[in-house]
Protein backbone atom coordinates (compact mmCIF):
# COMPACT_ATOMS: atom_id res chain seq x y z
CA UNK A 1 0.00 0.00 0.00
CA UNK A 2 3.04 2.77 0.96
CA UNK A 3 4.77 2.36 -2.59
CA UNK A 4 1.29 3.12 -4.18
CA UNK A 5 1.87 6.51 -2.04
CA UNK A 6 4.89 7.27 -4.36
CA UNK A 7 2.78 7.19 -7.77
CA UNK A 8 -0.03 9.54 -5.91
CA UNK A 9 2.83 11.80 -5.33
CA UNK A 10 3.66 11.89 -8.96
CA UNK A 11 0.37 11.96 -10.40
CA UNK A 12 -0.78 15.07 -7.91
CA UNK A 13 2.52 16.60 -8.18
CA UNK A 14 3.93 15.94 -12.02
CA UNK A 15 1.70 19.06 -13.69
CA UNK A 16 3.28 21.29 -11.87
CA UNK A 17 7.12 19.83 -11.84
CA UNK A 18 6.98 19.50 -15.80
CA UNK A 19 4.26 22.20 -17.13
CA UNK A 20 5.50 25.40 -14.04
CA UNK A 21 8.84 24.55 -13.52
CA UNK A 22 10.15 23.06 -16.75
CA UNK A 23 7.29 25.15 -18.86
CA UNK A 24 6.05 22.03 -21.39
CA UNK A 25 2.60 22.69 -22.81
CA UNK A 26 -1.03 20.93 -21.53
CA UNK A 27 0.26 18.72 -24.83
CA UNK A 28 3.87 18.28 -24.22
CA UNK A 29 3.07 17.51 -20.68
CA UNK A 30 0.31 14.45 -21.77
CA UNK A 31 2.94 12.79 -24.00
CA UNK A 32 5.23 12.72 -21.38
CA UNK A 33 2.79 11.36 -19.15
CA UNK A 34 1.59 8.63 -21.00
CA UNK A 35 5.48 8.07 -21.66
CA UNK A 36 5.80 7.73 -17.81
CA UNK A 37 3.04 5.75 -17.23
CA UNK A 38 4.26 3.12 -19.95
CA UNK A 39 6.42 2.14 -17.64
CA UNK A 40 4.23 0.87 -15.47
CA UNK A 41 2.61 -1.02 -18.21
CA UNK A 42 5.49 -2.71 -19.42
CA UNK A 43 7.01 -3.91 -16.30
CA UNK A 44 3.58 -5.37 -15.26
CA UNK A 45 3.68 -7.24 -18.58
CA UNK A 46 7.02 -8.08 -17.92
CA UNK A 47 6.43 -9.04 -14.71
CA UNK A 48 4.73 -12.41 -15.99
CA UNK A 49 7.61 -13.54 -17.58
CA UNK A 50 10.24 -12.47 -14.58
CA UNK A 51 7.60 -14.91 -12.26
CA UNK A 52 8.00 -17.64 -14.33
CA UNK A 53 11.78 -17.89 -12.65
CA UNK A 54 11.46 -16.21 -9.62
CA UNK A 55 9.31 -15.96 -6.63
CA UNK A 56 6.87 -12.54 -5.91
CA UNK A 57 8.71 -12.35 -2.84
CA UNK A 58 11.90 -11.64 -4.94
CA UNK A 59 11.00 -9.49 -7.50
CA UNK A 60 9.09 -7.59 -4.70
CA UNK A 61 12.36 -7.59 -2.53
CA UNK A 62 14.77 -6.50 -5.80
CA UNK A 63 11.62 -4.14 -7.16
CA UNK A 64 11.60 -2.30 -3.90
CA UNK A 65 15.10 -2.21 -3.09
CA UNK A 66 15.60 -0.61 -6.83
CA UNK A 67 12.41 1.95 -6.65
CA UNK A 68 14.08 3.11 -2.98
CA UNK A 69 17.35 3.80 -4.85
CA UNK A 70 15.56 6.09 -7.98
CA UNK A 71 13.17 7.68 -5.30
CA UNK A 72 16.33 8.78 -3.60
CA UNK A 73 18.25 9.58 -6.35
CA UNK A 74 15.53 11.49 -7.79
CA UNK A 75 14.99 13.44 -4.77
CA UNK A 76 18.90 14.56 -4.52
CA UNK A 77 19.25 15.60 -7.70
CA UNK A 78 16.06 17.44 -7.37
CA UNK A 79 18.00 18.77 -3.75
CA UNK A 80 20.82 20.03 -5.53
CA UNK A 81 18.74 21.75 -8.65
CA UNK A 82 19.80 19.65 -11.13
CA UNK A 83 16.42 18.20 -12.44
CA UNK A 84 15.83 18.70 -15.94
CA UNK A 85 12.93 17.59 -18.01
CA UNK A 86 14.92 14.47 -19.29
CA UNK A 87 16.63 13.40 -16.21
CA UNK A 88 13.56 13.74 -14.68
CA UNK A 89 11.39 11.55 -17.10
CA UNK A 90 14.57 8.73 -16.89
CA UNK A 91 14.24 8.37 -13.04
CA UNK A 92 10.62 8.52 -12.94
CA UNK A 93 9.90 6.24 -15.99
CA UNK A 94 12.11 3.59 -13.75
CA UNK A 95 10.68 4.17 -10.97
CA UNK A 96 7.44 3.56 -12.38
CA UNK A 97 8.82 0.54 -13.96
CA UNK A 98 9.64 -0.68 -10.20
CA UNK A 99 5.81 -0.08 -9.66
CA UNK A 100 4.72 -2.15 -12.31
CA UNK A 101 6.55 -5.37 -10.45
CA UNK A 102 5.80 -4.31 -6.82
CA UNK A 103 2.37 -3.98 -7.29
CA UNK A 104 1.00 -7.30 -8.19
CA UNK A 105 3.67 -9.06 -6.39
CA UNK A 106 3.09 -7.39 -2.92
CA UNK A 107 -0.87 -7.65 -3.77
CA UNK A 108 -0.16 -11.59 -4.50
CA UNK A 109 1.73 -11.63 -1.04
CA UNK A 110 -0.66 -9.55 1.35
CA UNK A 111 -3.67 -11.61 -0.02
CA UNK A 112 -2.29 -15.04 -0.21
CA UNK A 113 -3.03 -15.69 3.70
CA UNK A 114 -7.27 -14.65 3.26
CA UNK A 115 -8.00 -17.36 0.64
CA UNK A 116 -11.30 -17.45 2.19
CA UNK A 117 -11.44 -14.21 2.74
CA UNK A 118 -9.96 -12.98 -0.61
CA UNK A 119 -12.61 -10.52 -1.77
CA UNK A 120 -12.94 -8.67 1.91
CA UNK A 121 -9.03 -8.58 1.91
CA UNK A 122 -8.87 -7.38 -1.64
CA UNK A 123 -11.17 -4.79 -0.94
CA UNK A 124 -9.28 -3.80 2.31
CA UNK A 125 -5.99 -3.41 0.50
CA UNK A 126 -7.56 -1.11 -1.96
CA UNK A 127 -8.99 1.03 0.59
CA UNK A 128 -5.10 1.37 2.65
CA UNK A 129 -3.59 2.13 -1.11
CA UNK A 130 -6.60 4.59 -1.75
CA UNK A 131 -5.78 6.52 1.69
CA UNK A 132 -2.33 6.62 1.21
CA UNK A 133 -2.51 7.57 -2.22
CA UNK A 134 -4.77 10.69 -0.98
CA UNK A 135 -2.22 11.52 2.11
CA UNK A 136 0.57 11.54 0.18
CA UNK A 137 -0.82 13.46 -2.67
CA UNK A 138 -2.07 16.21 -0.19
CA UNK A 139 1.14 15.67 1.71
CA UNK A 140 2.38 16.84 -1.76
CA UNK A 141 -0.01 19.95 -2.11
CA UNK A 142 0.65 20.36 1.94
CA UNK A 143 4.80 20.94 1.38
CA UNK A 144 4.39 23.04 -1.89
CA UNK A 145 6.98 25.39 -2.11
CA UNK A 146 7.29 25.99 -5.39
CA UNK A 147 10.23 22.90 -6.27
CA UNK A 148 9.96 19.89 -7.12
CA UNK A 149 10.78 18.88 -4.02
CA UNK A 150 7.82 18.12 -2.46
CA UNK A 151 6.59 15.18 -5.33
CA UNK A 152 10.47 14.01 -5.44
CA UNK A 153 10.65 13.86 -1.20
CA UNK A 154 7.14 11.95 -0.80
CA UNK A 155 7.63 9.96 -3.85
CA UNK A 156 11.13 8.56 -2.19
CA UNK A 157 9.68 8.63 1.18
CA UNK A 158 6.93 6.53 0.50
CA UNK A 159 9.40 3.73 -1.64
CA UNK A 160 11.74 4.13 1.40
CA UNK A 161 8.81 3.25 3.98
CA UNK A 162 7.33 0.54 1.66
CA UNK A 163 10.88 -0.98 1.66
CA UNK A 164 11.15 -0.77 5.19
CA UNK A 165 7.69 -2.24 5.94
CA UNK A 166 8.38 -5.40 3.82
CA UNK A 167 12.12 -6.18 5.25
CA UNK A 168 9.81 -5.47 8.99
CA UNK A 169 7.43 -7.26 7.90
CA UNK A 170 9.31 -10.35 6.41
CA UNK A 171 11.76 -10.39 9.29
CA UNK A 172 8.74 -10.74 11.91
CA UNK A 173 7.19 -13.77 9.57
CA UNK A 174 10.62 -15.47 9.51
CA UNK A 175 11.26 -14.92 13.70
CA UNK A 176 7.49 -16.52 13.84
CA UNK A 177 7.96 -19.30 12.12
CA UNK A 178 10.99 -20.39 14.49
Amino acid sequence: SMIAGGVYAYVSGAPFVFMKLFGLSEQQFGWVFSFLAGGIIFSSQLNNLVLRKFGSEVIVRYSLTIQTAFGLVLFLVSFFGGLTVLNSMLLIFLFLCCQGFSFPNTSALSLAPFSKEAGSASALMGAFQMGIGAMAAALVGALSNGTSLPMTGVMAGCALLGLLIFRIGRAVLEKSKR
